[in-house]
């Protein structure tokens, strides 16, 4: 738990009275201090600190597995601290062979409808989306792949699935590097190798995976640079950081462009 002075060393041992009064001392000195505002870590072991500090106006922030994290707005007017997370990712890969014109998918087990769509799943904190991709297709298929572009973004909010959060829907071409399939049973009814125009035309899928079906055979059709959104990866403004921006190939005579140009 991050704390202000005067706390004990142990304050898992601590009982209400005194955990209130020891957070009450650490808001005086952090108002005194000229904070703005306070959060609060907790461990889950140490979980008879929330009641005390929500008595003297900490709210919850978030929670993890082992901890919750409350926070204190301490400056003038409404609080402006940031809200936590607000979007889950999901992310599928589209593992299409252009040699067989033939493209994998799955039929979900446990649901209402058993149709058609690429494997995939959540992406783990961390972990880039085309990682995301390559291995949820494996674990659901046993196929090996690699990451080539991005294809699709689906946004929906107040999603049921995501705890009525918003939720991004990913789909990432990637190109197969195996081919026999070993389904999860957990998860998956059936696996195939489907043709793509068969993919594309059928009813029997979700409208996502149709949309994306017809992309990729745009794409096979007439070049993946149509439809592609590569990947680079860049400086972030943070020294030692980088990130990875996804967009349209542009020319290499674009991308050392001045300002005098």
């Amino acid at each position: 738990m991050r704390r202000g002075g005067g706390c004990p060393a142990h304050t898992e041992a601590l009982p209400i009275a005194s955990s209130s009064l020891c957070i009450l001392a650490a808001v005086q000195q952090w108002r005194a201090e000229g904070r703005v505002a306070a959060w609060l870590h907790i461990p889950i072991l140490q979980s008879h600190f929330i009641a005390p500090a929500a008595s003297l106006g900490f709210r919850f922030h978030h929670a993890e597995l082992h901890s919750s994290t409350l926070t204190l707005w301490l400056g003038e007017g409404p609080s402006r601290l940031p809200g936590y997370a607000t979007h889950q990712v999901g992310v599928a890969g589209a593992v299409f062979d252009g040699s067989t014109r033939k493209v994998l998918v799955v039929q979900d087990r446990n649901k209402l409808k058993n149709m058609w769509k690429f494997p995939g799943g959540l992406s783990e904190p961390g972990e880039d989306i085309g990682d995301t991709a390559v291995r949820e297709v494996y674990e659901e298929t046993s196929v090996r792949s690699e990451f080539r572009s991005l294809l699709s973004i689906r946004q929906q909010h107040g999603s049921p699935g995501a705890f009525g959060k918003s939720d991004l829907y990913l789909v990432c071409r990637l190109q197969p590097l195996s081919f026999a399939i070993n389904l999860c049973q957990q998860e998956c009814l059936k696996c195939e190798w489907v043709d793509l125009e068969d993919l594309a035309r059928t009813k029997n899928t979700t409208p996502v995976t149709s949309r994306v079906a017809r992309l990729l055979l745009y794409g096979h059709r007439e070049g993946f640079d149509r439809i592609d959104l590569s990947m680079e990866e860049l400086p972030a403004v943070y020294t030692g950081l980088f990130y990875k921006l996804y967009h349209r190939e542009l020319p290499e005579r674009y991308k050392a462009v001045t300002a005098a140009d």
